[in-house]
């Protein structure tokens, strides 16, 4: 599926301002689809990222940064009340998008183009509200009666064609096209009522208010000069001056409250940029930056300096400028891990695990930093000290998958079959894929080293994974068919 998959995810994403009287849109408490059937929606949509689109970004820091805002806006919204999941995607454009059950994706351009922390939170802000005003569970409408996969291919046509109708043709051709327009129609008043629930989520998060109008008059000056390499959001939504006009009063009405930046924002900024293009541009930007010291902030210029170096495999350049950084920023968690990878980029993975063991005695809940942890130890080839490790933080993590994938890593080094088949099997759970979990079971029973218990855990998994797959089924053809 490919990059076209996010093309045509885009949900009615930005054009954020504030109008009074909102009109009635019907009940938004999630009676037209059930919200446990938007988040089988959402989590089939995440399957397919996950597994098929080149552009998602498994990248443990900046996963934990869009997360820490995300959630930090989810708790100042009081009808936040799902597990919400913020995701990286790779790509310079302005963008994001939200989808059914609580999933936001953030592209890597919308932080590298935002001025402030603040800025980014309102455009998380925006999409939080249209997932928890259930707009897509509403536009369908009278399709409640559809399957799953139906419904969320349905989706996906509404959205391409809010986004790009070009890129949209061929979803379209299965589903009507008088029935997609009828649900274009209500997208304005979805955002107006997104622009609305954003904003008090964004006052109520302690962020600064006047990002919103900010970043979005920023966007539409550069739309004027550029009209055909307009940003994203511009191209999806028309941000006009009204709507940036609202956004100002609202922000005048509200108490002013001045939000620094986090580092975390400013650094994460340079560990993008230098990820995103040649490692000899990045370099020549940053060794610019600091030679005429014009940045906005210094840390974050010697860790893109930093960064840029150990990309470029200049090591011994690295570890000198990191040792720089590091005597500016003391035991941060996202300078640690680079000081870390620069170690091990230069072959010296026991100093690596020795900074991380440090960093993690001050940040004991950085989970970045217990994945370098075990990373490190399977390299240096200390296996069961990474299970022991490992055991550890599933009993604080149960639901995270990366740690699974660790565990079988370590016993398929330790050439124990069934574990390993059995630890890819729960890791397949929790991302989507009950289908590949099972068959990772199926290997598990027939590998042929385990002893008597594992094999009945193993066999217990198994019934359950396919009552819960003969569920599901049942639920879809009680549905209706695709």
């Amino acid at each position: 599926m490919g990059r076209a998959f996010i093309l045509l995810c885009l949900f009615v994403t930005l054009p954020v301002a504030s109008g009074q009287g909102l009109p009635e849109l019907g009940d938004a408490s999630g009676t037209v689809l059930s919200p446990q059937m938007e988040r089988r929606i959402g989590e089939e949509a995440m399957r397919d990222i996950r597994f098929r689109d080149p552009s998602y970004l498994d990248d443990p820091e900046l996963t934990a940064y869009i997360n820490s805002i995300g959630h930090r806006l989810t708790a100042a919204n009081p009808e936040a009340r799902l597990d919400f999941e913020f995701f990286m995607v790779r790509d310079s454009t302005i963008n994001a998008f939200a989808m059914p059950g609580g999933f936001v994706g953030v592209h890597t351009g919308l932080l590298v183009a935002a001025q402030s922390e603040s800025e980014v939170a309102s455009v998380l802000a925006h999409e939080i509200a249209h997932v928890t005003q259930h707009h897509i569970a509403r536009m369908l409408g009278k399709q409640q009666q559809m399957s799953v996969p139906t419904l969320a291919a349905m989706v996906i046509a509404v959205l391409a064609a809010r986004a790009n109708p070009q890129v949209a043709q061929g979803a379209l051709t299965a589903i009507s096209a008088s029935a997609i327009q009828s649900q274009l129609d209500y997208s304005r008043d979805f955002e107006r009522e997104a622009d609305r629930v954003g904003f008090q989520t964004l006052e109520r998060s302690g962020f600064d208010v006047h990002a919103m109008d900010r970043f979005f008059e920023r966007l539409q000056k550069f739309g004027r000069l550029y009209e055909n390499n307009a940003p994203a959001y511009l191209r999806t939504h028309p941000i006009t001056s009204e709507r940036i006009a609202d956004m100002q009063d609202r922000a005048q009405n509200a108490a002013y409250k001045q939000t620094p930046d986090s580092l975390e924002f400013q650094l994460v900024r340079a560990k993008i940029r230098v990820e995103q293009g040649a490692p000899s541009d990045a370099l020549a930007v940053f060794e610019e930056q600091i030679r005429t010291r014009r940045f906005s902030n210094e840390a974050a210029a010697r860790y893109g300096l930093a960064a840029a170096l150990a990309r470029s495999r200049e090591y011994a350049r690295a570890e000198t400028a990191v040792a720089e950084l590091r005597g500016m920023v003391r035991f941060h968690p996202i300078v640690e891990l680079l000081a870390a990878r620069i170690k091990a980029g230069a072959g010296d993975t026991t100093a690596a695990l020795r900074i991380v063991m440090t960093a993690i005695a001050h940040h004991p809940d950085y989970r970045p930093l217990r994945y370098a942890q075990v990373d490190y130890l399977q390299t240096l080839g200390e296996h069961p000290k990474a299970i022991a490790a490992l055991d550890d933080l599933l009993k604080i993590y149960p639901h995270d998958a990366r740690l699974f994938d660790f565990r079988a890593k370590s016993f398929s080094a330790l050439g124990k079959r069934l574990l390993q088949h059995q630890a890819l099997a729960e890791s397949y759970v929790l991302k989507g894929a009950v289908v590949a979990a099972i068959e990772q079971l199926q290997l598990a029973r027939k590998s042929g080293d385990g002893d008597f218990y594992q094999l009945s855990s193993v066999e217990a998994r198994l019934r359950q994974l396919r009552l819960m797959q003969e569920r599901d089924n049942r639920r879809e053809g009680t549905r209706g068919g695709p």
